[in-house]
């Protein structure tokens, strides 16, 4: 697939936006609230999306307040084998995230999908470390009869 890439500037420290990235209560804060596992490197975060399923990431590096890198270890085949990179740096009064899901294969219409979402999530990671309030699954905002 080709790469996903995003830029978010959140008003916040490097290390409240990476407790965000890294903690149980920081991912079902504002990706899904259906959120287990083992957050430490070498653990399995397991994300799930109700009757739409989930993925299974393996978190492969934690660099406090700079850099999370996952891989996508269960779930659809387009995204098994893949990896999911968090780069934080500090900017001003904003925490800098630029955001890649990198190493698929092709971009089939799935993957358009998830392009969107990823940035729907990424605004509600924004709003969580802003504001205390996120919009994880099942409460993100619907884009198609996929979610």
């Amino acid at each position: 697939m080709p790469d996903i890439l995003h830029r978010v500037g959140i008003r916040s420290s490097p290390q409240e936006t990476f407790e965000a990235l890294t903690t149980r209560a920081g991912l079902a804060g504002w990706w899904t609230h259906d959120t287990e596992g083992d957050f430490g490197v070498g653990g399995v975060i397991g994300f799930r999306f109700g009757k739409l399923g989930g993925f299974d990431m393996k978190v492969l590096e934690l660099e406090s307040a700079q850099r999370v890198l996952w891989e996508v270890v269960g779930g659809p085949a387009e995204w098994v084998g893949t990896n999911v990179r968090f780069e934080l740096r500090q900017e001003g009064d904003y925490t800098i995230v630029l955001f890649a899901h990198q190493g698929g294969q092709e971009p089939v219409e799935f993957l358009y999908h998830c392009s969107t979402k990823w940035a729907i999530f990424l605004m509600s990671l924004k709003a969580l470390v802003e504001t205390g309030k996120g919009s994880p699954a099942p409460n993100d905002v619907p884009i198609s009869d996929w979610h």
